[in-house]
């Protein structure tokens, strides 16, 4: 048996019946011993946003794959840079109604994502947004 950085697989190469390369169970410090952990909790993840959603845009790319873990690993990804980028635009919603309004009860204040919010956290991502003309 060879031991890879992350795999563990026989001599000639093949992958068991399972599909999945045997992690080193025996040994959690091993650097791919967390990888090999999250992909096999793949399996049972249900992602926000749908396989067959993912699966038609990576196709749409050139990315063609019959694993659903490894799609399930880009949706889980895409999920949170969609969270992160709702987070940031909150806060900059937050920030904007905070110098603008009278403070409201907690229970109260109800936010609108605008494209003001978004745009600034978007920015920070390296995606330039600009209202359509017809809107300025």
């Amino acid at each position: 048996v060879q031991k890879c950085a992350l795999f563990r697989m026989s001599t000639d190469g093949e992958m068991p019946s399972n599909g999945v390369p045997q992690a080193a169970a025996e040994d959690p410090e091993d650097p791919g011993h967390a990888l090999v952990e999250l992909i096999a909790q793949l399996d049972d993840y249900t992602p926000t946003i749908p396989d067959a959603v993912t699966l038609h845009y990576l196709q749409k790319a050139g990315f063609n794959t019959q694993d659903s873990r490894i799609v399930r690993l880009i949706s889980l990804a895409a999920q949170k840079f969609i969270s992160d980028i709702s987070n940031d635009a909150l806060a900059y919603c937050k920030m904007r109604n905070t110098s603008q309004l009278a403070r409201k009860t907690g229970k109260d204040r109800k936010y609108t994502l605008t494209l003001d919010d978004l745009a600034p956290a978007l920015s920070e991502y390296g995606i330039n947004l600009r209202k359509p003309s017809y809107f300025t």
